[in-house]
């Protein structure tokens, strides 16, 4: 039989001769970045037109080797092939020098962000949307695949506009509260403002070097962006993308933490902190009248308590790391994941203190958590990421209701509270092609969808008014599916780049019941 062989491979096997008959290599890796691909990924390999090229950010990119992506390019991209430049040898060493660890660990703090951003002179901005859609039934579907975001008519599932984002986005949009804004974030820091009723990007600001999620503040005049490298938490004008502060994050003892994940805290008007590095979760605070208790460094005027630190931070100690959370309806508990993935807690952020374990072995996904009314009491549920289940906690006594099977590990959840069901997907394992659809008073599985077999199906999201379920085929030459949500029959499909997530902006913008927070 005979076998395909890249062009690559074949080089690699030329360069290997060679290098049997002479005894001698001639590779000079940061020559040769120097050479090629400074001009794109930056002169200290931090990205520029292209991504950064560090550990932080390789590890995390699928598909093809690096060494590969090098020689043969990357489709969809402005990566060319250098094959025809350089030999494998030179190849497979650069690869292995940019998954070394950087020397010193970067400065990035306000002024390099300042000076990354770009505000767009043509952008022009409407008193009214350009298109005649509901404004607040639009939804934004990612497509990883070349790194777009299409624009959806929630009604018809008309495109009104795709349009190109950062290299590898992470984590969900956010919508400014009037549904008006939308703001994107990429692995390497980029943030992204666009305007859905212009149809327009707006700009872009570097807000970290690696970077893990975004949350827009209950007002909509911040965004926080979480950061592995540096160690911070960077806070932005939402109008002009300006940078009001760049915490450095370090916890009680003073050692120096990643953020796994920032997420906001409406009625408390805070920003929460998941640690990476250190047993501590954050609250900092963005509104007039923060609490006092707990922050250290209050001071008294006029009678009153007054703080100088218009972003105070208030952390609190936990017998664990928690990598991942999930809110109560009043905001005032968080459901943390363990970092062995066998448990959890239950953490009071009046008093600061835990106030109850979680029965969650299987390192459960509680960024992709739910919730809704169970008979007479509401309960969170969430998929794990190692464990073919869906647990279902009863969110007044921390008790596990039930444990309902998957045919798999399982990565994202969803409902709507026009809904008897919920959506939840086989990410992880052989059945990753399968869709479970769970009734939410039984907690029975009613039916499994393979809309396209052998495929990864993935991520739901609904229509304003949970009409329709949208669902990803999680391909390059994938799909957007479109459901009846009551009769579960297929009503149309949207061909994508690989679509990763779906994102309605009423349903964020309000919270609506069975969307992940």
């Amino acid at each position: 039989m005979i076998r395909h062989i890249s062009s690559y491979n074949t080089l690699k096997i030329g360069a290997l001769c060679s290098l049997l008959l002479t005894g001698t290599a001639w590779a000079d890796a940061p020559s040769d970045y120097a050479n090629h691909c400074a001009s794109c990924h930056g002169e200290t390999r931090l990205g520029g037109v292209g991504p950064a090229l560090i550990p932080e950010t390789l590890k995390r990119m699928r598909g093809p080797r690096v060494a590969l992506v090098i020689a043969e390019g990357r489709t969809a991209t402005q990566m060319p092939a250098f094959s025809h430049e350089l030999d494998a040898l030179q190849i497979e060493e650069l690869a292995g020098w940019l998954k070394s660890p950087l020397e010193t660990n970067p400065e990035w703090g306000e002024t390099e962000i300042m000076a990354s951003r770009t505000l767009d002179e043509d952008y022009n901005p409407v008193d009214a949307p350009v298109w005649g859609s509901d404004p607040m039934n639009i939804t934004l579907v990612v497509e990883t695949g070349d790194h777009h975001v299409s624009v959806l008519d929630g009604n018809t599932f008309e495109v009104l506009d795709r349009f190109e984002t950062p290299f590898a986005v992470h984590g969900g949009p956010k919508f400014s509260p009037d549904g008006r804004f939308v703001f994107i974030m990429s692995r390497d820091g980029w943030v992204q403002k666009y305007d859905i009723w212009a149809l327009q990007q707006v700009g872009r600001i570097r807000a970290g070097v690696n970077s893990r999620n975004i949350a827009m503040s209950g007002d909509g005049k911040w965004v926080a962006v979480a950061n592995y490298l540096p160690n911070s938490l960077t806070l932005l004008s939402t109008g002009d993308l300006s940078v009001a502060k760049v915490i450095d994050v370090k916890g009680k003892k003073g050692n120096p933490s990643r953020v796994s994940a920032v997420y906001q805290a409406p009625p408390r008007e805070s920003f929460v902190l998941a640690l990476k590095d250190v047993p501590e979760i954050w609250e900092v605070f963005y509104g007039d009248n923060p609490p006092q208790s707990g922050l250290g460094h209050d001071f008294r005027i006029e009678g009153q308590f007054k703080n100088p630190d218009p972003f105070p931070v208030r952390k609190i100690t936990t017998p664990d790391y928690l990598d991942d959370f999930f809110f109560d309806q009043s905001y005032e508990y968080v459901m943390g994941a363990s970092r062995d993935g066998n448990g959890g807690q239950v953490i009071d952020l009046v008093i600061g203190q835990k106030v109850a374990d979680l029965d969650l072995p299987g390192m459960p996904h509680l960024g992709s958590g739910i919730t809704w009314r169970h008979g007479d009491t509401t309960v969170m549920a969430t998929p794990h990421l190692t464990d073919g289940t869906v647990s279902v906690i009863d969110m007044a006594t921390w008790e596990t209701v039930k444990r309902i099977k998957t045919e798999g590990p399982g990565f994202f959840m969803r409902s709507h509270e026009n809904s008897p069901y919920v959506w939840a997907d086989v990410f992880f394992g052989p059945n990753k092609d399968a869709m479970h659809v769970i009734d939410k008073q039984s907690l029975e599985i009613v039916k499994t969808l393979r809309p396209a077999p052998g495929k990864t199906v993935a991520h739901v999201e609904f229509t304003k008014d949970g009409r329709h379920a949208l669902v990803s085929i999680w391909e390059d030459d994938g799909a957007v599916i479109v459901y009846d949500a009551q009769t579960l029959e297929e009503v149309r499909r949207l061909p994508m780049r690989k679509p990763s997530g779906k994102y309605n902006v009423w349903n964020k913008i309000t919270f609506s019941e069975g969307t992940s927070h």
